[in-house]
């Protein structure tokens, strides 16, 4: 079968377009899919949670939070341990992780589970992404 009959014959799709096809079918399928959660960046609540710190809880799931927290100039978290490793990336402003490591906007930190997180402080204010979970009040080493 010649390439022109390939093109006429509506059974006969060559890969470009048995692919083109596909990812649009896919693409349909995947935008009537509404159990996706979006948060837009004036929604929800943020509330005290240390002084000079704010939390933003965007979802927790089987004991696991996607949250933020809002570091105003000069706050600090003391040190504590996490049940849970915890990921952490600097949206805004710059972390000092005790007293060895600097992380600035889109910098990654990961925090092992149960090891003795150092102390977390924002000479600038920060903004930062956390997934996890919030350390409980007798994980604080105040």
């Amino acid at each position: 079968m010649s390439s022109s009959d390939r093109d006429t014959d509506p059974l006969r799709l060559g890969p470009a377009q048995a692919r083109g096809i596909r990812r649009r079918l896919m693409e349909r399928v995947a935008d009537a899919d509404t159990t996706h959660l979006t948060v837009d960046a004036d929604a929800g609540d943020w509330q005290p949670f240390l002084d000079g710190v704010q939390i933003k809880v965007l979802r927790e799931h089987a004991g696991v939070l996607s949250y933020l927290l809002r570091l105003a100039p000069g706050a600090a978290l003391p040190p504590h341990r996490h049940p849970i490793d915890e990921e952490c990336v600097v949206l805004e402003g710059r972390l000092q992780v005790g007293s060895q490591i600097e992380v600035g906007p889109g910098g990654y930190h990961l925090a092992h589970r149960g090891a003795l997180h150092a102390s977390v402080r924002s000479d600038t204010g920060a903004t930062i992404f956390l997934r996890g979970a919030v350390p409980e009040v007798e994980d604080l080493i105040a």
